[in-house]
């Protein structure tokens, strides 16, 4: 049973489990959910690791292959780090409320958990909306804070159009196909009907706006600045990852020859995300601003891999996922602890935090580095191998593209960089780091070194 269904049972357990603990809690008391919610995550990250691939279920509708174990360990390790940095959330709503919270960010992830292993659409399309209907909930979750409310409401109607995208897209593949088992669509794509390739443009279109790609980016930044940071960290990486998981699913596992159809389409689409993002990330004044537009063009850059359209271009965009996990959600740890202390998501904040926090801000640095990509942490090699992968096919155009703009990125990092390490202080006492946050951006800190060395 574990190397089928284990995971998502026992998650489903612990979904139970914090409920149940959250109704009988009061006051304060309700914060003990959200341990045993971390505890519960780093139990079934730890089994994780005891599943071996290769189970098939329910008529071949759902696989527990490489790809979907390896999804979800990500999975989990994204959601116990953003778990553990939301222990020290000091908002009286999440005194209150948090037993919504947890449950909330737990049913998501058992939609990533099935999504994961997905091999037919209508189960494919069900874990999505699992996963997503949450993250809605999530992002206003402070809904006295009328930003939160607008940026939710943003969110939610994009991700309804985005919804209606897929499940339209899909209605074509499925008419073509007659089926709606995945391999029973690769053999219909051999055909190369124009109406099944429409529909698979359409999904591709709804699966944008998950991962956030340009020009389906809209509610990134204002959805990103409004919620609560640690939640940020979390949806900043485990729903884009759950995005290319379907995409691999969909475009690339099994195709075939017909593969070749989708290069020219996520090539450009990978070239405009990279350059829109970027560019658009440059006059930010906002840190979570700033870090929103930067993972619109980290997405680009993992498009560079599935543009590759080969198995090379497939690994070395898990692994991308991977750095960027650690160093991305590091960063939004930070801002974080920066923001309860000055109460301030202002670069400006950010003065001489060196002399005040001398290993935050290295941890930042850190973090900063290795989104830039410099040697020789964990993003300089994610970005040396997407590059790689893109080269042995040929594509040096977006080589150089993402290389140009990889030299761009590195202007609105350095300049956060400066403002720590160059810039006087304006208030001399050291950043207070809660415990919960502290172990949180030290996890992402040796993930980020760990994986460059």
């Amino acid at each position: 049973m574990m190397n089928g269904i284990g995971l998502e049972l026992g998650l489903a357990a612990l979904i139970l489990l914090v409920f149940f603990v959250g109704i009988l809690s009061r006051g304060e008391n309700r914060r003990r959910v959200g341990m045993l919610a971390a505890l519960g995550l780093l139990l079934l990250l730890a089994l994780s690791f005891r599943i071996e691939p290769g189970v098939v279920l329910f008529s071949g509708t759902f696989v527990q292959d490489e790809l979907a174990v390896f999804s979800k360990r990500l999975f989990l390790l994204a959601t116990l780090l953003g778990v553990v940095g939301s222990l020290g959330l000091r908002a009286e709503t999440f005194a209150r409320r948090a037993t919504e919270y947890y449950l909330a960010m737990l049913a998501s992830l058992l939609g990533m958990l099935v999504l994961a292993s997905a091999r037919e659409l209508i189960l494919l399309f069900v874990a999505f909306e699992l996963m997503s209907i949450p993250l809605y909930v999530l992002s206003g979750f402070r809904k006295r804070d009328g930003e939160s409310v607008e940026a939710a409401l943003k969110f939610f109607l994009i991700g309804t159009v985005s919804s209606a995208f897929i499940v339209y897209g899909l209605s074509f593949v499925y008419g073509i196909a007659k089926t709606t088992d995945l391999s029973g669509v690769v053999t219909a794509l051999q055909e190369g009907h124009p109406l099944l390739l429409l529909g698979m443009v359409l999904t591709l279109g709804g699966l944008g706006f998950k991962i956030a790609a340009f020009p389906f980016h809209m509610w990134v930044p204002d959805t990103y600045e409004a919620a609560s940071t640690p939640f940020v960290a979390w949806l900043s990486v485990a729903p884009k990852a759950a995005g290319f998981v379907v995409m691999f699913r969909l475009y690339l596992e099994g195709v075939g020859d017909p593969v070749l159809l989708w290069v020219p389409v996520a090539a450009g689409l990978a070239a405009i995300t990279i350059v829109a993002g970027n560019l658009m990330a440059i006059p930010q004044q906002n840190v979570k601003r700033l870090l929103a537009y930067s993972g619109i063009a980290h997405i680009g850059y993992m498009l560079v891999g599935f543009a590759a359209v080969s198995a090379d271009g497939v690994a070395m965009m898990l692994f991308y996922l991977v750095a960027y996990l650690f160093g991305n959600m590091g960063a939004f740890f930070v801002v974080e602890a920066v923001a309860q202390s000055d109460g301030s998501e202002a670069i400006a904040a950010y003065k001489g935090l060196a002399q005040r926090s001398p290993v935050l801000a290295l941890c930042m640095l850190l973090f900063l580095l290795s989104l830039g990509g410099i040697p020789f942490v964990a993003g300089f090699w994610a970005k040396l191998y997407v590059f790689w992968a893109a080269a042995e096919r040929g594509m040096y155009w977006l080589v150089l593209v993402g290389a140009i703009l990889t030299v761009v990125a590195l202007f609105y990092y350095l300049l956060v960089a400066k403002r720590m390490y160059i810039d006087p202080p304006e208030r001399q006492q050291p950043v207070p780091v809660s415990p919960y946050l502290a172990v949180s951006i030290l996890v992402c800190a040796a993930g980020v070194v760990g994986l460059g060395v």
